[in-house]
């Protein structure tokens, strides 16, 4: 792969209180605004912010209480940050039709690539915003039973050249693949659709690929570690996904990535 090419960081400020890795989780605005700050001071160009929780076998808030923890924090946001781009972790475009009137332009990351919302893909099209669609099958509660594919990484190969043609359609010009690790795959499957990232290349318009394996369960499950012990064992596959393709590694420890990118660099 060129290692050359544009590799973002984007950092994850969770506004909620349930997600997997405590360390990412803010209480309030000023806490989501140090994070931020600290994020971009070591090297994020890109900050996630999750207002609704999508892990495994969460059970979503309501849209009001999404929007209620993510409304104060955009508007809080203005005018700062200069440079970073922004993006929301939502499945629902009546959020990301507030967030746009509210903020203006950001990145839609969506676990559900539009299938959990039917106005999403032309709410993204009409507002012209980039979007980042993730393979999944099933809501979060149900998405750790749901394990069976022939060939893992050609089935989701195959799930993204139907979704461009659905993203053609509804005029989204610019979206990023996120293949969706540790969404309804084994930890095998998960490693093996790591070995088979490339393949992503192959698919129309050049889109970027995003990884997200921050201290997942495929991981820390298959070490008999916790979370908060897998630091290390994250910079390994992030080195991993870089040599295979990755443009965007969605990450907990902004600084950690930042400087495996460098390594990256170095030994390519």
């Amino acid at each position: 792969m060129d290692k050359d090419r544009r590799i973002d960081i984007m950092g994850i400020v969770n506004l909620t209180d349930d997600s997997y890795f405590a360390g990412s989780r803010c209480d309030g605005v000023s806490a989501a605004l140090r994070r931020v700050e600290a994020l971009v001071s070591e090297g994020a160009s890109i900050i996630d912010f999750g207002a609704c929780s999508t892990r495994p076998g969460s059970v979503p808030v309501t849209e009001d209480e999404e929007w209620a923890r993510l409304r104060p924090v955009l508007e809080a946001l203005a005018g700062r940050f200069p440079g970073t781009l922004f993006s929301i972790d939502t499945f629902r475009s009546s959020v990301v039709r507030k967030a746009y009137d509210t903020f203006g332009d950001f990145i839609v990351n969506d676990i559900s690539a539009g299938e959990d919302d039917p106005m999403m893909l032309q709410t993204v099209g009409e507002l012209a915003l980039a979007y980042v669609a993730m393979h999944k099958r099933g809501t979060p509660a149900e998405m750790q039973s749901l394990t069976e594919y022939e060939d893992v990484t050609e089935d989701v190969f195959l799930y993204f050249l139907d979704f461009a043609e659905k993203a053609g359609r509804h005029g989204i010009r610019e979206w990023i693949v996120d293949p969706g690790f540790g969404f309804a795959k084994t930890v095998g499957q998960n490693y093996e659709l790591l070995r088979g990232l490339s393949r992503f290349k192959d698919l129309p318009d050049a889109n970027r690929i995003l990884v997200g394996v921050s201290r997942k369960s495929m991981i820390y499950r298959h070490l008999n570690i916790t979370p908060e012990d897998s630091l290390p064992a994250t910079q390994v596959l992030h080195l991993k996904a870089l040599e295979n393709g990755a443009d965007i590694l969605r990450v907990h420890d902004v600084a950690e990535a930042v400087r495996t990118v460098s390594l990256y660099r170095i030994l390519s």
